[in-house]
Parts: C-alpha cells; sequence; structure tokens
C-alpha cells in the first residue's frame, strides 16, 4: 500500500531529463562565412551549424517558447543589475525543423534577437552577443530565400525587432568640440557605432526585407508607417557614415515600394532641410539625404508640378547659404542641374537664386558656386540666358578681378566650355562691356600667371571675334579711365584747397595778440 501511494507522488525530473527535454546541449555554432552587400555581413550555409541532440518536431514550439521566457529573464535580470546572461540560449535552425514549423520559428527568433544588448563594453556578455549575431544571419538568410508571401504577423514582428535594435538613443560627439566649417570637418575621424556588428545584420535584414517581392506592400505599409519612416529620418544625424549609407538605401527603396509614403517622405525631408538651413546648421545626413532626392527627381513627371518648384525655391536654393555647403555640395549641385534638365525655364530662378547667396569672404565656397553654374548654363538655353545675363556678367567680372587666383581661374574656364562659349558669343554685345574692364585689369597686373594667360586667351577670342566692338570697349574703357583720373585729380586739388586753408586760418590766429582772440565758451 505504500509502495503504491509513494508511485502516484510527482517525481523531481533528473538533470538527464531536464537535458532531454531542452534538446540535450544548446546549440553550439561555428564560424559563419561572410558574403551579401558587405563584407562584414555573413550569410548561414547547410553544415555551418550543429546541434548534438534536437527535439521532436513537435516539441519545437515548446521549446521555443522557453527560449522566449529566457530573454525576458534575462532583461529581467540585467534590469535588477546582474549581468548574467546564462538564460539566453540560441533556438533551433530551420533546416532542422519542417516546413510547417518554420515561420513560427522564424517568429521566435525574431522575438530572441529583440533584446539589445549594451555594446560599449566589448567584452561582456561575449558568447550572448555571439549568439544573437548569428541568430540575426540566420534570419537574414530566411527572409532572402523566401519563396512565400509573408504574413502579418510575420511583418509586424519583423519591424519590432528591427525598431528594437535600431530606434535606441546613441551618444554623438559634442557638436560643440567640432569646428563648423566643413572643410575642417571632413578630415575629422567619424565616431562609429560599437554595437555595429549587430546592427549591419539588422539593416541588411530591413534592406532585404523592404525589397523583397514576398513582402505585401498593401499588408506592410500598416507597419512600415509614417511613424516608422521619421524615426528612419532621425537616424540619419548618426556620426558612422556605415549607417547612414545603409539607411540611405533602405529609404530610397521604402520610397519606391511604398506609393503612399512618397508625398509624406518629401516632406519630412523637407523639413529637415529648414531646420537645418534657418535653425541648427547640423544634420550629418544631408548629403545621403540629397542623393535621395537626386533619383526623386530623375523621376518627376513632365510638366512639373507646383510643389516641385516650391521645393526648388524654398529648399534647395537656400542650402546654399550654410557655412558647411562643402560636405554635401555634389549631390546639392545634382539636383539643381536635375530640374534645369527638366524645365529649363528654371534657369533663370536657379541662377538669381545662386547669386543672391553668392559668397563674399569664402573663396573656397565661391569656387564650388563657379562649377555648379557652369553645370547650370549647360542646360540653359538662350532665351533662358538673356533673362539673367546682366547680373550674372556682373558677378563674373568681380570674380575675374578676385586676388585668390582660383577664384578667378575658375571664372575664366567658363569659356573652355563650349556651349557656354556659345550663349556668351550670341550676346556679346551686352556681356563684353560688362567684363572687359576685369579682363583688362588682370591682363595687365594679376600676380598670378596662369590667371594672366587665361585672361589673355579669353581677351583674343572677342577680339577675333569681333574687333569693332572689342576696340569700342578699349575706347570706352580708356574714357572712362580718363575720367577717372580727372575726377580723382578734382578730389585731389579739393583737398589740397582745404589743407591750405586750414594751415592759413591755424597761421593767422596764431599771429593774433591774446587780447584779439574770441574767448571759448562751452555749453553744459
Amino acid at each position: 500500500m505504500l509502495k503504491q501511494i509513494l508511485s502516484k507522488l510527482p517525481r523531481k525530473s533528473s538533470k538527464t531529463a531536464e537535458n532531454r527535454e531542452h534538446g540535450g546541449h544548446r546549440a553550439i555554432y561555428s564560424n559563419v562565412s561572410t558574403g551579401s552587400r558587405s563584407s562584414d555581413v555573413g550569410t548561414t550555409k547547410a553544415g555551418n551549424s550543429t546541434i548534438t541532440s534536437l527535439p521532436s518536431s513537435n516539441s519545437v514550439s515548446d521549446l521555443g517558447q522557453k527560449h522566449i521566457n529566457r530573454v525576458h529573464l534575462g532583461a529581467n535580470l540585467k534590469q535588477n543589475g546582474n549581468s548574467g546572461f546564462s538564460a539566453y540560449e540560441a533556438l533551433p535552425e530551420f533546416r532542422e525543423v519542417p516546413n510547417s514549423e518554420k515561420q513560427n520559428l522564424f517568429i521566435k527568433k525574431l522575438h530572441l534577437c529583440c533584446f539589445v544588448f549594451d555594446c560599449t563594453d566589448p567584452t561582456k556578455n561575449l558568447k550572448e552577443k555571439e549568439i544573437k549575431r548569428q541568430t540575426l544571419l540566420e534570419l537574414l538568410d530566411y527572409v532572402t530565400s523566401a519563396n512565400g508571401k509573408f504574413q502579418e504577423t510575420v511583418m509586424q514582428e519583423a519591424i519590432k525587432m528591427v525598431s528594437a535594435n535600431l530606434f535606441r538613443a546613441f551618444n554623438p560627439q559634442p557638436r560643440e568640440n567640432k569646428v563648423i566649417n566643413g572643410f575642417d570637418m571632413e578630415e575629422e575621424e567619424p565616431s562609429m557605432d560599437p554595437a555595429w556588428p549587430h546592427l549591419q545584420i539588422v539593416y541588411e535584414f530591413l534592406l532585404r526585407f523592404v525589397a523583397s517581392p514576398e513582402t505585401d506592400a498593401k499588408l506592410a505599409k500598416r507597419y512600415i508607417d509614417q511613424s516608422f519612416i521619421l524615426k528612419l529620418l532621425d537616424l540619419f544625424d548618426t556620426d558612422d557614415p556605415r549607417q547612414r549609407e545603409y539607411l540611405k538605401t533602405t529609404l530610397h527603396r521604402i520610397y519606391g515600394k511604398f506609393m503612399v509614403h512618397r508625398p509624406f517622405i518629401r516632406k519630412a525631408i523637407n523639413n529637415i532641410f529648414f531646420q537645418f538651413i534657418f535653425e541648427t546648421e547640423k544634420q550629418n545626413g544631408i548629403a545621403e539625404l540629397l542623393e535621395i532626392l537626386g533619383s526623386i527627381i530623375n523621376g518627376f513627371a513632365l510638366p512639373l508640378k507646383e510643389e516641385h518648384e516650391v521645393f526648388l525655391v524654398r529648399a534647395l536654393i537656400p542650402l546654399h547659404k550654410p557655412r558647411c555647403l562643402a560636405m554635401y555640395h555634389l549631390p546639392l549641385s545634382y539636383c539643381i542641374t536635375q530640374f534645369v534638365e527638366k524645365d529649363c525655364k528654371l534657369a533663370d530662378t536657379v541662377i538669381r537664386g545662386l547669386l543672391k547667396y553668392w559668397p563674399i569672404t569664402n573663396s573656397s565656397k565661391e569656387v564650388m558656386f563657379l562649377n555648379e553654374l557652369d553645370e547650370v548654363l549647360e542646360a540653359t538655353q538662350q532665351p533662358e540666358f538673356q533673362r539673367f545675363m546682366v547680373p550674372l556678367f556682373r558677378q563674373i567680372a568681380r570674380c575675374l578681378n578676385s586676388s585668390h587666383f582660383q577664384v578667378a581661374e575658375r571664372a575664366l574656364f567658363l569659356w573652355n566650355n563650349d556651349h557656354i562659349e556659345n550663349l556668351i558669343t550670341q550676346n556679346r554685345t551686352v556681356i563684353l562691356p560688362i567684363i572687359f574692364p576685369a579682363l583688362e585689369i588682370n591682363a595687365r597686373n594679376h600676380w598670378n600667371q596662369a590667371v594672366h594667360n587665361l585672361t589673355m586667351n579669353v581677351r583674343k577670342i572677342f577680339h577675333d571675334l569681333d574687333p569693332e566692338l572689342f576696340k569700342e570697349c578699349l575706347l570706352k574703357l580708356e574714357e572712362d579711365e580718363s575720367k577717372e583720373d580727372k575726377i580723382k585729380a578734382k578730389r585731389a586739388a579739393t583737398w589740397s584747397r582745404l589743407e591750405n586753408f586750414a594751415a592759413q586760418k591755424t597761421a593767422s590766429d596764431e599771429a593774433l595778440p591774446v587780447s584779439c582772440k574770441e574767448p571759448r565758451t562751452y555749453s553744459g
């Protein structure tokens, strides 16, 4: 009777049974060969990971749930100040479970990767970090090789995992310690995110998930929504250029796939530019955002919408104002040129905008303006050119006389462009009188020999093209110089008479007796 009663009592499970329940030993991963988009990102292959003893297919769901519980346990341990993550264990591989269980296992692996480790200490939780990295690689491989539409639950959990890893507070270097001048910031070493071994795989996962044909845009837009896009745009301010490159590619794919979000993305980028131009002048991702816009503008349909022209006038052209223009000038110049190539009538708007923000004391920035001017004039037609040629060549004349040889040299290089030279030639009766004095001053006494030689070449072009006009301009210059000399001589004579009169007055006052001098009175 006693034996029967004891036999009915619950028995304590042994370590052997416990090991059997959890599939024996934990998964042990070997090195994974690298590949995919970057050399740092690896993709799992058959045979790279082994599990010594696997549970039956019927127990995979129970086993996965236990692992998820352990992840939450590890999080609780960290919150309580315990650095131990002994409960953070790897899940079985996809190749080890039947197809019917793969999607559930995929979701459980997403849950496992939602936990974010502290990567500021490279010696901390090495084993757990490696388990997470290997799991991320498995998720990446699963998304890449998927051959069926992702269900809504999968999309939701995938975006949750991405958000948990990417949308976190990062501590950039204090901007006060940085030189605001963009030329010095180019040489500064960017700060690299210590969590990059995990972040790179997450970025690659998001990129492939968005680009996958198995991702239905109608369902995915519920989770890749406006809030998600705004958080992605906030990440562009990171100091790490590797992250900005991934963000650029990913946002461009989102723009291409989710047509419903296109106006919102353009407006959000527009707001970032406004804040940068008129408030902070501090944003690390302006160049990458302009690169995205370059492709977007290239795809604009004709005729251009009023919204796009307003964006050009209010956002792109004022981007020439900040001091750190060198950090993003190339993609900005490309965007501006794309607008002019789309609609040549915008050339007048663009040129007058450049003249409005033309630098006065920054020679390096002035060279960039001249480079951009060359590209815009290349896409300009004769009617538009005649609208702005007078104010434009007044500014070019000032550039020709610049004491900074690179500015003068770059202005003279405009005549090396056949299209621009043709525009100037057809309007020489207006242009030559404006720039002729500057050419003559350079030819006489510019200190740089290269500028002097280029000036002589331009003078020869006009002289050979229209000798009569050239002679008229020369005579006009001589007359103006003669008048100027007369004005200078008259001004000098006037000053001389004033000085002589003041000297005589002083001498006569000193010769008078003291009693004859009028006493000076002071008020108040």
